[in-house]
């Protein structure tokens, strides 16, 4: 085990106990001949969220300590800005277009939505199974509610969460902005489940993170010797921020710093557990979120740090996202620059678990596992910005054009086409401060080809986000 593995620390949560840390235990690995997965996924975290990645007063050691013993992804991106669709690109490998899990009358999946993730997608809980995975989905599901439509329909054994969004379900008679910046648990009438029941209703917010957490602790404790696939998708930094009482006015970053500090401790628990039973080193552990920070909530929103922009645009603070990946004795510790997203975990989970890519579709996957490994250079060299089934932006290396632009995805946003496009060098200038399209005609000339190639071959899925229950 590496020296680094053993230097996770975390916060105990219990009565009586204010800041008690303590090291992870260094029990003997065990070797499996499958790999352990662990992707745990936040919501609305921005790139500038963490201490590791630039945020000045949060402080995230146990996420700090994993970039150090792991790699640090710098150019990261989800497939939407928005919920739903994220989701679905994360666990298809495939753009949200493809599946219908995207629209341009609705942006997610609401508590009155007849639609969810089609049942010909096939999800990285249904390859790995295939494969004798044990699997789960704890957290926020937001793939459609419907019995049809659930985790355990969807290649998961177990789940345990909320199926949509923290904010929806509101009975409270305020405006939801107002609701969500004083927010209180009767406010929101959003259930947790347990398999396709409804066990709590309203969910006690405040406790949401601590038990996603318990229960995540809990499935890998029980795994025992047959391999698992954890999907852990926290509801948190959501709006509207809920913390358990351990976390309460501990962050000078406020509430929102509150939130994601208590996140970190979960992250310590899940790296904890991993070494009590001896796996750490038989286990990949991904950490990203589905989107970048909701900044129309000011100081209840969080950060994209140097980026432009964040939640439901194509700027990069939208779609890039802080990610860390940690394997002790597998991956190659160290800073990665080269192009990366959360449609390739499909094609880089299938390259572990030994699993053949479906050839009855097209993927927008590609296998990251050589670069994880330090044995070559990240595969994508093309990232697509879409927006609703429309293409915005599309980066080719270090250029990123943009043919439309639009700041939020709220009533009074504003779209605005681009002819020529604006251009920006995402490694020189990744605020996307100083369009430089005069400059580089044939770099224009160039992305244009791939747009036409790209849609020449797009087929587009039938819109499951804009039907409702009648």
């Amino acid at each position: 085990m590496s020296t680094l593995s053993r230097r996770f620390f975390c916060r105990t949560v219990g009565a009586g106990i204010s800041s008690l840390f303590f090291p992870l235990c260094t029990s003997q690995n065990k070797k499996k001949g499958k790999p352990n997965i662990i992707i745990i996924f936040c919501d609305d975290l921005g790139y500038g969220d963490l201490g590791v990645f630039g945020h000045p007063t949060i402080k995230t050691p146990n996420l700090d300590r994993m970039c150090a013993a792991g790699q640090k992804w710098t150019n990261f991106y989800v497939a939407a800005s928005i919920c739903t669709p994220s989701r679905a690109g994360l666990l298809t490998g495939r753009l949200p277009v493809r599946s219908g899990m995207c629209s341009d009358e609705r942006g997610v999946l609401f508590p009155d939505s007849a639609g969810g993730l089609p049942e010909n997608e096939i999800t990285i809980a249904e390859m790995v199974k295939s494969r004798g995975y044990q699997t789960a989905c704890i957290g926020k599901w937001h793939l459609g509610h419907l019995p049809q439509y659930l985790p355990t329909k969807n290649g998961f054994d177990y789940y345990y969460g909320i199926p949509y969004s923290n904010d929806m379900d509101r009975i409270v008679d305020m405006d939801w902005k107002e609701a969500a910046w004083h927010a209180k648990v009767e406010y929101y009438n959003v259930p947790i489940m347990r398999n396709e029941t409804i066990i709590e209703r309203p969910a006690d917010q405040n406790t949401l993170t601590r038990r996603y957490t318990e229960e995540a602790v809990s499935f890998i404790k029980k795994a025992g010797n047959q391999p698992f696939f954890l999907y852990l998708a926290h509801s948190m930094p959501h709006i509207p921020l809920f913390r358990s009482e351990h976390f309460k006015d501990t962050s000078a970053r406020g509430i929102y710093g509150d939130v994601v500090e208590e996140l970190d401790w979960s992250v310590s628990r899940i790296l904890q557990t991993l070494e009590e039973q001896g796996i750490a080193e038989d286990t990949l552990v991904v950490f990203t979120s589905d989107n970048g920070p909701w900044l129309t909530f000011k100081t209840h929103g969080g950060s994209a740090g140097l980026l432009r922009e964040g939640k439901g645009t194509t700027y990069e603070g939208g779609m890039r996202e802080p990610t860390i990946f940690y394997w002790p004795g597998t991956i190659q510790p160290g800073i990665v620059t080269g192009m990366g997203s959360t449609l390739d975990m499909f094609a880089t989970i299938a390259a572990i678990v030994g699993a053949a890519l479906p050839d009855d579709r097209i993927m927008d996957s590609e296998n990251l596992l050589p670069v994880l490994k330090g044995e070559g250079k990240s595969p994508r060299e093309v990232m697509f910005y879409y927006r609703g089934t429309h293409l915005y932006a599309v980066r080719k290396g270090a250029y990123k054009a943009h043919f439309t632009t639009e700041l939020n995805y709220l009533p009074d946003n504003r779209r605005e086409a681009h002819d020529p496009p604006l251009l920006f060098n995402i490694e020189q200038d990744p605020s996307e401060k100083y369009n430089i399209a005069d400059q580089h005609p044939e770099i224009i000339a160039g992305i244009k080809k791939i747009v036409r190639e790209h849609q020449a071959k797009l087929i587009k899925g039938k819109d499951q986000l804009a039907a409702r229950i009648q």
